[in-house]
C-alpha cells in the first residue's frame, strides 16, 4: 500500500511533532530511576541515529536525553519546517533554490563542526543545539515538500 501526497505530508508532519516529544517524554517516564519498556525503546531508536555521549548530551532532573545536544536541536526544530511547508505547499519554488536554503541552513552546524575538529574552539551543548535548528527546520521542510510532490528536482520545467 502506497500513501498518496496529502496523507504522506500529514504523516511526516504529525511524525516531526511526535519524535521530540517521545524524546521528552523518554526523560521524564526515567526520571524515578525505573524505566518503562517504551521509554528504552526510545533509547534504543536514538542510539541508532545518535551517538549518545554524555559530555555531548543534555540531562533533565539527572537523566541523560536519548540524543545528543545537536541531534536534539535538529529534531525540535523539523516541526517548524514540516508545519511551515505544509502550509506553503501550492507555492511554485525552483529545486536550486532549495538547495540554496538547505546549504544555508548547514552552515552554523558545518561551523561549529570545524571548530571542533580543529580544537580552535570548545563547542557547548547549547552552541551545538542552537547552531542546529536552521538545518532542522529546512531539512524537514525539504522532505515535506519533495514528499508532497512539489520539489521537481529532477526533470525541472519551470511549470507548475
Amino acid at each position: 500500500m502506497t500513501m498518496d501526497g496529502p496523507r504522506l505530508v500529514k504523516g511526516l508532519v504529525v511524525g516531526t511533532l511526535l519524535w521530540p516529544l517521545l524524546l521528552t517524554s523518554a526523560v521524564w517516564a526515567s526520571v524515578d530511576g525505573h524505566q518503562p519498556v517504551w521509554s528504552a525503546a526510545v533509547y534504543v531508536a536514538g542510539s541508532r541515529i545518535c551517538h549518545q555521549k554524555p559530555e555531548r548530551s543534555f540531562s533533565a532532573a539527572g537523566v541523560q536525553w536519548p540524543v545528543c545536544g545537536r541531534c536534539s536541536g535538529l529534531y525540535l526544530a523539523a516541526p517548524i519546517g514540516a508545519i511551515a511547508a505544509s502550509i506553503v505547499l501550492g507555492r511554485r519554488r525552483s529545486p536550486g533554490a532549495l538547495r540554496l536554503v538547505l546549504a544555508a541552513a548547514a552552515v552554523p552546524t558545518a561551523i561549529t563542526l570545524g571548530l571542533e575538529w580543529s580544537s580552535l574552539a570548545e563547542v557547548t551543548n547549547t552552541a551545538r543545539f542552537i547552531s542546529a535548528w536552521p538545518l532542522g527546520a529546512a531539512t524537514a521542510w525539504a522532505v515535506v515538500i519533495a514528499a508532497a510532490g512539489r520539489s521537481r528536482a529532477i526533470g525541472y520545467t519551470g511549470t507548475a
